[in-house]
């Protein structure tokens, strides 16, 4: 970037991410302005405020300014209409994952923005973290053969609010995605077929949003690997997200610090002394940085989209599979999913 004028961008949405980005941003060197927006004006304001970056009154007023770039980190039924505003503006886009809500949503923004130079790059941050991309590198250089096994987590140390499971679409499409986008990347293979359980334990809210509260997912990849994703809304030790690359040389384990809530009972290994993460904010923290960091890359032509929307939709066609196991209780191939 050092041979680039600082850019201004635009950051619609000041919720919990929203404003994280934000913070982020105003720490770039490579950022002159950021401005946010949010339905919620007042709250779009005090972000403003806190943070200082400038405060916009409405989306309408954002787009009319002069972005090198879009940063989109509203609620999802928004998603598809602010890409396509923006991609018919010419401006730049970031947004945080999903594309659409669902499948259908997905593949009309991948049609109106397929033949535009500009571009959309989807937020699946684990693509930046230092461990993925540590554990990609082993599997893809054969340093651990051959794999057999690949195990996935993402677990939760507490629930989300009833409204919001109500609205997520669920825990493959909203939970399980990140996993099933991140064994896509790692291993450069396609997932072929899924079967999904799960289980409701927690509270009530989660049958009643047709949802479950944990789940297991067995995976086969095309060339025959399986993989293993258990998720759930309820580990109370701690935000435990890690994969664990398992092949016929070696292995190579993502997540597996002082801080993964993990309880040894084996004699001589007690707890860790370090406190677990709280959340995927605190975990990922310096993945959504280099993230935001790639997508002023992207924005002024420097780097290739490092996660179009192509990619966001190989991922939900997985989470999709995955609901349709659970629902249908079967093995499902991904193929029956996909349009």
């Amino acid at each position: 970037m050092s041979s680039h004028r600082a850019v201004t961008l635009g950051l619609a949405g000041t919720g919990r991410i929203g404003t994280a980005h934000a913070e982020t941003l105003r720490r770039s060197p490579n950022v002159a302005t950021v401005l946010v927006a949010d339905a919620d004006a007042a709250r779009a304001r005090t972000t403003a405020t806190d943070l200082g970056v400038e405060f916009v009154p409405d989306l309408d007023t954002l787009f009319a300014a002069d972005l090198d770039g879009l940063i989109i980190a509203t609620a999802t039924d928004s998603h598809p209409e602010l890409i396509i505003r923006a991609v018919d503006a010419g401006i730049p886009v970031f947004c945080e994952k999903p594309v659409a809500a669902d499948v259908t949503g997905t593949l009309a923004v991948i049609d109106h923005t397929r033949n535009s130079p500009v571009p959309v790059q989807i937020g699946f941050q684990r693509r930046f973290d230092a461990g993925y991309r540590a554990a990609r590198e082993a599997i893809r250089s054969g340093k651990l053969g051959w794999l057999h096994t690949l195990r996935a987590t993402t677990l939760d140390p507490a629930p989300p609010p009833a409204e919001y499971i109500a609205r997520s679409g669920g825990i493959f499409r909203d939970c399980g995605v990140h996993d099933f986008d991140i064994i896509r990347w790692v291993t450069g293979r396609e997932i072929t077929e899924v079967y999904a359980l799960g289980a409701n334990r927690g509270a009530s809210f989660f049958a009643e949003a047709g949802d479950v509260d944990t789940a297991s997912v067995l995976l086969r990849l095309d060339d025959g690997t399986l993989a293993t994703v258990s998720l759930t809304r309820y580990n109370g030790t701690g935000y435990d997200v890690r994969l664990e690359a398992l092949g016929s040389k070696g292995n190579a384990i993502v997540g597996l610090d002082d801080r993964a809530p993990l309880t040894s009972v084996e004699p001589g290994h007690g707890p860790s002394p370090y406190r677990p993460y709280a959340g995927f904010m605190e975990r990922f923290r310096p993945a959504y940085a280099d993230e935001l960091s790639a997508f002023i890359e992207v924005a002024t032509g420097q780097l290739d989209n490092p996660c179009t929307p192509v990619d966001a939709l190989q991922a939900f066609y997985i989470a999709e599979a995955c609901e349709l196991s659970r629902r249908e209780g079967r093995a499902v191939e991904t193929a029956e999913v996909r349009r």
